[in-house]
């Protein structure tokens, strides 16, 4: 309480002192008006200005309850959350959420940390990644099963490594139930990325196929929206390593992908990917990139994933789908502007409901990064 209330009136007396020296600058100006010879403000107050402008500043960034109106509640700093301030930089956006942030850092420490998956995931979906780093031990399963499976597709893997408590559905059976293509059943994984149907397909084995061809080496890549990481299982029966991007969004998919034996990143795609330059052979964007991300948020999505491809490394666009006239217009010019060589580029019309409604169409493309220039 103290220390609020201090922070309150330093607060208060910097913007009085704000005021003084707008009123102090505002005085001057009209004066200047009625002379020819304009008055400058003096210099020793400008800065003092800018120092108490800054002050502010800092202190609301640190503490945005604090700023806010009389009127509305105030809410605690946690003081976590004021320590980690101090010594690591938090995302800007954590800061336009303060309240979904104050209650992520508000846990015991050094004790176990709240069952909050789902708060977490509201905090990066609204930019807030990385998140704060917090002095807790992560819950674990009650009775955690010690028989992992080393076949990623495996007829069955053990739900009790998964804390289910935040999930509508309480075990694999039920999201299979749900519905099939979520990426929980084995039996309906097992045959993806392997057929030939349409033009739009690309099985592994044509996909490595076509890189032998080029004498381009697959070994290492990575899949982004990748769900249960099923494209990454496949991939590593061919001595491919791939790690996937997801999110839970009501489900597992983490948890399926790392019993999987496979490595989930949990990260946005608004964000820059954690991997370094040019060291990845293949990207694949599956269903996860579509036309629902704004075109400028693609834009920077697909020069990261330029940045993060090797020379000589391809980029799949498996399936993605738009409006036909935004394909034309959009789209691809968006991603011929990456200047690749194309492989392959086939388009289909989408046949579902919402494709015949709004008349989608889906792009197939696998693209080459050249040698630069």
């Amino acid at each position: 309480m103290g220390f609020t209330m201090g922070l309150n009136l330093l607060l208060l007396v910097a913007m009085v002192a704000t005021n003084i020296l707008s009123l102090y600058h505002l005085s001057s100006t009209l004066q200047s008006t009625k002379s020819p010879v304009s008055q400058p403000v003096p210099d020793h107050l400008i800065r003092q200005l800018q120092t108490i402008r800054a002050t502010i500043n800092h202190l609301t960034r640190l503490h945005p309850t604090a700023a806010a109106s009389a009127s509305k509640t105030k809410l605690s700093i946690p003081s976590d959350l004021v320590l980690y301030s101090q010594f690591s930089p938090i995302a800007s956006s954590c800061h336009t959420n303060p309240e979904l942030l104050h209650k992520f850092m508000n846990y015991t420490p050094f004790s176990s940390c709240p069952s909050d998956s789902d708060l977490a995931e509201a905090l990066i979906l609204r930019g807030c990644h990385p998140l704060p780093r917090r002095r807790c031990f992560a819950k674990t399963p009650q009775k955690p099963s010690s028989s992992l499976p080393q076949n990623p597709f495996a007829s069955s893997l053990p739900e009790s490594n998964i804390i289910w408590e935040k999930y509508s559905c309480k075990g694999l059976g039920c999201l299979n139930r749900l519905n099939p293509n979520l990426g929980f059943d084995p039996s309906h994984e097992i045959t993806k990325f392997m057929t030939f149907k349409t033009e739009l397909d690309l099985p592994i084995p044509q996909l490595l196929q076509i890189a032998k061809a080029a004498n381009s080496v697959l070994r290492l890549g990575l899949d982004i929206g990748g769900g249960t990481a099923t494209f990454a299982a496949r991939m590593k029966l061919y001595n491919v390593t791939m790690v996937t991007t997801t999110m839970n969004l009501g489900a597992p998919y983490n948890e399926v992908a790392a019993l999987r034996g496979l490595v989930p990143l949990h990260v946005p795609l608004q964000q820059r990917l954690p991997i370094f330059d040019g060291v990845m052979d293949l990207v694949r964007c599956g269903h996860a990139v579509n036309r629902w991300i704004p075109v400028k948020s693609m834009e920077f999505l697909f020069y990261d994933l330029d940045r993060v491809l090797r020379v000589g490394g391809y980029l799949w666009f498996d399936h993605f789908f738009s409006k036909g006239v935004d394909l034309d217009k959009l789209y691809s010019p968006l991603i011929t502007k990456l200047g690749y060589r194309k492989v392959k580029w086939a388009t289909a019309s989408k046949t579902d409901s919402g494709g015949l409604k709004n008349g989608e169409v889906y792009l197939t493309a696998l693209l080459q990064k050249p040698v630069p220039s």
